[in-house]
């Protein structure tokens, strides 16, 4: 069984070694593949000293990376994991044979720390509001769509469109395997701080606000029926609700005195209706990709435990 150790990175020169010395410790046997995303430090140069095999990825963007990644390195595992040295090495090979033995797609590492200058106040609240879209709306089996720290099968790295430009990368992989109804599975995993002199490339409301359009634009086609209903739904009510009074004046008067209100109660039904012929119309296409995409899933083989 063949395993490939992903470091996507960026201006890392502090940690990429001690990254790469602890899943060599922890994985003798895998290859660790670096890719680099137009950092300016010595990155490069230490990674490629220490042992590994480096690329560049000039489109700047974590997604970038994992689209690269993905499509270039061919193995049997592949282990994902962010060059900054707070994931814990030590707990990869639990979640690879969780993921062998178990037939599983997707193990997550769940970040757990105590420590607050590893996991900053903001992006403790972010990701609890973010994961908490994502249990609403897909399904709740996660409970940190954001960690960096995946494994996964060879059927699910080659079966992702991976469309995702930056940080949104992790929250796409999770609506994947949720979309798919991939067998998948979360550890907790020890989560530490940065190395003084390292500083976090995630921001928290830039990325934060990116992420949650993601997951809206996700939602929209990946239950386009869910989405377009909802709409419908509150235009069909609100309208109901303004011709609440002109029904009654009609009845006691057999008159329509507000004529505008009329027309606008009219238009937003017949919103109400497109919506809901909208959502029909794409549920009808969405299902025809999830079966294109369910297919690609099934021509990989699935991962052998030996």
């Amino acid at each position: 069984m063949s395993v490939a150790v992903l470091v996507p990175c960026f201006n890392e020169a502090i940690t990429i070694g001690t990254v790469i010395l602890q899943f060599r410790e922890a994985l003798p046997g895998a290859t660790i593949h670096v890719y680099d995303n137009n950092s300016t430090d010595e990155t490069i140069a230490i990674a490629s000293v220490a042992g590994a095999i480096v690329r560049s990825v000039t489109r700047q963007g974590k997604g970038n990376v994992v689209r690269r990644m993905f499509a270039d390195i061919d193995a049997d595992v592949y282990v994902l994991v962010d060059g900054d040295a707070t994931y814990h090495a030590g707990s990869v090979l639990g979640m690879i044979s969780l993921l062998a033995g178990e037939g599983l797609d997707m193990v997550v590492g769940s970040r757990e720390s105590e420590q607050l200058t590893a996991y900053r106040r903001g992006h403790r609240f972010g990701n609890r509001l973010l994961t908490g879209c994502v249990a609403w709306l897909f399904g709740r089996e996660f409970t940190d769509i954001l960690s960096g720290y995946r494994v996964f099968s060879r059927r699910f790295v080659k079966s992702f469109p991976a469309l995702a430009e930056g940080f949104e990368t992790e929250t796409e992989l999770t609506v994947h395997a949720l979309g798919l109804r991939m067998p998948i599975a979360e550890v907790p995993t020890p989560y530490a701080a940065r190395p003084e002199g390292s500083a976090s490339k995630l921001s928290t409301y830039r990325d934060g606000w990116r992420i949650l359009v993601t997951i809206l634009r996700l939602f929209k086609s990946e239950r386009p029926l869910v989405f377009f209903g909802m709409l419908a739904s509150l235009f069909a009510i609100t309208a109901i609700g303004v011709s609440v009074p002109l029904f009654y004046t009609y009845l006691d008067t057999g008159l329509v005195p507000r004529i505008p209100t009329a027309v606008l109660v009219t238009g937003m039904m017949l919103m109400a209706m497109g919506f809901l012929l909208c959502g029909l119309v794409l549920d009808t296409v969405t299902r025809g990709r999830q079966e294109m995409k369910r297919l690609a899933y099934l021509a990989v083989p699935p991962l052998r435990g030996d």
